[in-house]
C-alpha cells in the first residue's frame, strides 16, 4: 500500500456517495481484495458502482442517513468477504440499515448504520470456498400428501421422500436441504411448521406487532409461509452447527441475525481505530485465503428477508 491515510474524522466529513470514491478507500479496498482473492482493481471498479447504486436506490436513499464510517466499513468488508453486491434473485450480499443505540437503556441515542448483509446464497459460496462444504442442493418443500421421514441415528442423518403430485390445495409440512460436506459425507437440515411459526413470532415482536408479510400470518395468528421464503430460511438455518465464517465488523449473516453473532475478524483491516480515530500505520495484512472455486452452487433462489431498517 501507499502512504495515503484517512482518519475517522476525515471519513465522517465525506458525503455518503463520496466515500467509496475517495483515493484512500479505493487503495485499501484494492489492497485487501488483491491479497485475498486477486484482481482487486477490477473488483473495485465493479463493486464501487453497485455499492453507490445501492446507497442511492435502496429504500429511496435512506441508507445515506447512515454514519459515514459505517458506510466505509461495509465497503471494506465487501473486499474481505470476496462477494458481490450485484443485484438479482440470487444476490450474494446486499446493504441494510440498522438503528444502533449508542447511549444507555435509560437515555437511548440512536445511530443509523450501514451493514453489509450476506444472503443465504452468499453464505453457501463462503462455506464452499472455505472448504466446509462441497455443495448444497435446492431445498425441497414437503406437502401433506407426500411421503416423508427424517432419521438421525448416531449422528448419521437420512431422509426418505416421495413426491406425490399434485400439491394444489395441500399444506407444506416440512422443508429440507441436502448438504454434501467437504469429506463427501451427507448432512441434512430440516424445518417443520413449529420452526417457521417460531420465527414468525420473533418477526412480529421485532416489527411492532406485524410479522414480515412473507410469513403469511393471518388475523388469527396462523402462518401460511411463502414457499420461496421458506426455502431461503431453510438455507439460512442449515449451518447452526458448522464453524462460523469470518466476517468484518460491519457485516451480518442472514442466518445469524436471529441467532448468535458470527465470528468477527480480529484483524484491524480498516486502517483506523474506530474508537479513537487513530491511523494504524502498521495494520496487519489479511491472511491469504484459498482461492478455490468461487462460483456459487447452482439452483437456490434467495428471497431476502425484509427486516426492520432505519
Amino acid at each position: 500500500m501507499g502512504n495515503l491515510q484517512l482518519t475517522v474524522e476525515e471519513i465522517n466529513q465525506l458525503k455518503p456517495l463520496e466515500i467509496v470514491e475517495h483515493p484512500v478507500v479505493r487503495e485499501r479496498f484494492i489492497f485487501i481484495y488483491d491479497k485475498l482473492w486477486g484482481n482487486g482493481e477490477a473488483a473495485y471498479e465493479r463493486e464501487s458502482i453497485y455499492f453507490n447504486k445501492a446507497l442511492r436506490d435502496n429504500d429511496k436513499g435512506k441508507l445515506q442517513r447512515a454514519t459515514p464510517f459505517s458506510i466505509f466499513t461495509a465497503f471494506i468488508d465487501l473486499a474481505v468477504c470476496g462477494l458481490s453486491l450485484e443485484p438479482g434473485t440470487r444476490a450474494l450480499a446486499y446493504l441494510m440499515g440498522r438503528n444502533v443505540n449508542v447511549g444507555t437503556k435509560e437515555r437511548p441515542q440512536w445511530e443509523g448504520r450501514c451493514v453489509l448483509t450476506v444472503s443465504a446464497y452468499g453464505e453457501l459460496v463462503m462455506r464452499t470456498r472455505d472448504g466446509q462444504i462441497r455443495h448444497a442442493d435446492n431445498p425441497v418443500l414437503v406437502y401433506d400428501n407426500d411421503e416423508f421421514s427424517f432419521k438421525d441415528i448416531d449422528g448419521r442423518k437420512s431422509v426418505s421422500y416421495t413426491c406425490n403430485l399434485p400439491h394444489t390445495g395441500h399444506n407444506i409440512i416440512a422443508c429440507y436441504l441436502r448438504i454434501t460436506r467437504a469429506d463427501s459425507s451427507i448432512d441434512y437440515s430440516v424445518m417443520y411448521p413449529e420452526d417457521w411459526c417460531r420465527l414468525a413470532g420473533y418477526s412480529q415482536k421485532q416489527n411492532r406487532g406485524v410479522a414480515n408479510e412473507l410469513y403469511g400470518m393471518d388475523a388469527n395468528g396462523v402462518v401460511h409461509i411463502d414457499p420461496g421464503f421458506l426455502m431461503a430460511k431453510c438455507i439460512k438455518h442449515a449451518f447452526k452447527s458448522y464453524p462460523k465464517v469470518r466476517i468484518g465488523r460491519g457485516t451480518e449473516l442472514q442466518s445469524q441475525q436471529v441467532d448468535e453473532p458470527a465470528q468477527l475478524s480480529d484483524e484491524e483491516i480498516y486502517g483506523v481505530d474506530p474508537d479513537t480515530g487513530e491511523v494504524l500505520d502498521n495494520a496487519p495484512e489479511p491472511a491469504p485465503q484459498p482461492f478455490g472455486n468461487n462460483e456459487p452452487p447452482q439452483g437456490v433462489t434467495v428471497n431476502t428477508d425484509d427486516e426492520e431498517g432505519f
